[in-house]
C-alpha cells in the first residue's frame, strides 16, 4: 500500500504528546522544563500553533 500524499504535512501542526522525544524537544525548544510542557499539552491539547503561544506566555 502506498502513502496518501494529500496527507503530508499536518503531523508538524501537533505535538505527539505519547512520544517522549517531541515532548523533550518541545521543552528544549522553548526552554521550559518536562513537566512544564506535559502540563501544557494536558491543558491545551496538542496543536502545536496553541502550545508554543501557551509556552511563550510562561517565559514572559
Amino acid at each position: 500500500m502506498s502513502d496518501d500524499k494529500t496527507k503530508q504535512g499536518t503531523d508538524r501542526r501537533f505535538v505527539a504528546a505519547g512520544e517522549d522525544y517531541e515532548v523533550r524537544h518541545f521543552a528544549d525548544r522553548h526552554g521550559i522544563s518536562i513537566d512544564q510542557a506535559q502540563k501544557l499539552i494536558d491543558e491545551h491539547g496538542n496543536s502545536r500553533e496553541k502550545l508554543d503561544q501557551a509556552a511563550r506566555a510562561i517565559k514572559a
